[in-house]
């Protein structure tokens, strides 16, 4: 078929077909219903059916049989998602430059039957990485490889084309039935998530800012906030077991802020979680958005006594063509597992922090700041004063002579 026949066959047929496989397939864990839950929220956008011919003959000459196939195929896809985030178009939503990502799995180093789980999910790069993690484990039984497939990764997304995104991202690295819930996580009030529904770890790279949120959603909440990010965290400290661990990124000024959401989310973190480690991250770490960022790394169930700073440079400005690598923070993964001091960090005690503001800037004590600048007028009294001492030894000079 050609032309407005193909169109046709696509939007009336085809498309129904596939999106119907949701309610024929045997269970919610098959490809099958996965499948059917892609096709039910995609649209074909295109218009001509010449156009759409072209693209169908080049798809068919690719191959996904192979395990090589399909790896070739996910490393294409994944290279896809980061150009659409080093292009600045909702580069938060769907990218998160991997060589962090690996950083933190290893950081919270998951287990084999440990559930890991992320709110946020865009383009599922936190539970991909944590999946090649475990799978490069040694001596996997056919037990653990179904516990990886079926009972291990676990995600949320609100918008539709970063949940089509996140759940191919996922088939194509070899999970065939993502366990992804197209929904709003935030419209979940935290008082109502029970012992069953909580995970051993969290990585997330929750959105930042105000907007996009009804008031209503900040009722789910402890403590109202507009900053979606500060209800995400609040979520992920609710959807943590106890002893569970957790990695997430999060604009620095979480950490010193001084408005009222601010300081109770840091005493909440502090006093309900054990806030062990903070990376902070240099400028330009994710492209196109403008925003400094730290990690939080943090085990729930006791509270902070003492927490591990790592300020992280790379010893170059960070853009397109030099992106952050696995190199940049392979110092950072080393020292982290003794929270090891060196020019980069150091520990600082949390009973020295300030009480009432919980304030937990990043001021590294290993770094001598440059003495202030001079104003104008201090720059001219000193000249004025020289060339008072000036005078003076020529002066002296004149009556010698």
């Amino acid at each position: 078929m050609v032309g407005d026949d193909l169109i046709t066959f696509v939007n009336s047929k085809l498309f129904p077909y596939l999106s119907n496989f949701k309610q024929t397939a045997s269970s919610s864990d098959t490809i099958e219903y996965k499948i059917g839950e892609i096709f039910s929220e995609l649209k074909n956008k295109f218009q001509s059916g010449y156009v759409l011919r072209d693209v169908i003959d080049s798809v068919d000459q690719l191959r996904f049989r192979s395990s090589q196939d399909r790896h070739e195929m996910s490393a294409l896809y994944e290279d896809k998602i980061s150009r659409m985030g080093n292009a600045g178009r909702n580069g938060g939503e769907y990218y998160t430059p991997r060589p962090l990502i690996r950083a933190m799995v290893q950081v919270v180093a998951p287990r084999i039957g440990e559930t890991i789980y992320d709110g946020a999910v865009g383009s599922a790069g936190f539970l991909v990485e944590a999946y090649d993690y475990l799978k490069a484990q040694p001596n996997l039984s056919a037990s653990d490889i179904e516990v990886l497939q079926k009972r291990t990764f676990y995600g949320k997304e609100k918008k539709v084309l970063a949940y089509i995104i996140g759940m191919m991202n996922m088939i194509l690295h070899g999970i065939e039935a993502p366990n992804l819930i197209h929904t709003n996580t935030l419209a979940e009030n935290t008082s109502d998530i029970q012992d069953k529904s909580r995970m051993d770890i969290i990585l997330a790279n929750p959105p930042f800012g105000g907007k996009g949120e009804q008031k209503q959603v900040q009722q789910n909440f402890s403590i109202h906030t507009s900053e979606t990010a500060f209800l995400f965290l609040q979520h992920f400290i609710k959807m943590l077991k106890a002893g569970g661990r957790a990695g997430i990124v999060i604009k620095n000024t979480f950490l010193s802020n001084t408005d009222h959401a601010s300081v109770s989310l840091r005493k909440l973190l502090l006093e309900s979680c054990n806030l062990h480690t903070i990376l902070d991250l240099p400028g330009g770490t994710f492209q196109g958005a403008g925003v400094k960022t730290v990690i939080l790394f943090f085990e729930k169930g006791k509270p902070t006594s003492k927490t591990w700073f790592y300020q992280l440079d790379p010893g170059r400005n960070l853009g397109k063509t030099t992106a952050l690598n696995d190199d940049d923070l392979k110092e950072f993964v080393q020292l982290q597992n003794n929270f090891a001091d060196s020019p980069k960090s150091w520990s600082v005690d949390i009973a020295m922090v300030d009480q009432a503001t919980f304030d937990l800037s990043v001021k590294n004590p290993n770094v001598v700041e440059d003495a202030a600048l001079r104003s104008p007028k201090e720059i001219l009294d000193e000249i004025a004063k020289l060339d008072q001492e000036s005078a003076k030894i020529l002066a002296e000079i004149r009556e010698l002579i």
